[in-house]
Formats: C-alpha cells, sequence, structure tokens
C-alpha cells in the first residue's frame, strides 16, 4: 500500500426529497471541478422546515481528494 497524502474541502449539498439525494448532488457537482476525489464524510445533517413540514434537506460533507 502506497501512502497518500489528500486535500480536503467542505460543501453542503441540498434536495427536497432525502438525505442520500443531498449527498449525491454535492458529490456530483463538487465532481465538476475536483479531480481524484476519494472519500467523503458527512459533517453535519440538518433541514430546512415549510409549514410544519420538511422543506429539503442539508448535509455537509467533507470530501478528500488527492493530489496530481
Amino acid at each position: 500500500m502506497s501512502d497518500h497524502v489528500y486535500k480536503v474541502v467542505e460543501v453542503v449539498g441540498s434536495h427536497s426529497d432525502s438525505i442520500e439525494k443531498a449527498i449525491e448532488n454535492a458529490v456530483a457537482r463538487a465532481a465538476e471541478t475536483i479531480k481524484n476525489m476519494r472519500w467523503f464524510e458527512v459533517v453535519e445533517t440538518r433541514g430546512h422546515l415549510e409549514d410544519g413540514k420538511v422543506g429539503h434537506y442539508q448535509v455537509t460533507l467533507k470530501i478528500g481528494f488527492t493530489y496530481e
């Protein structure tokens, strides 16, 4: 196993349907500009309420990627 050095960025994804889709949105958007993504960690989960119901979910992720 080789040694690795990672850079970590923090992003927030949201979606009206689920936490999983909020994660997928955040990862997909980050992948548009960040190469070599290797892992993610959910560090915070929250949501927005509208009329006493969940309006959308928000998930804060740390995404790790390797340098080229």
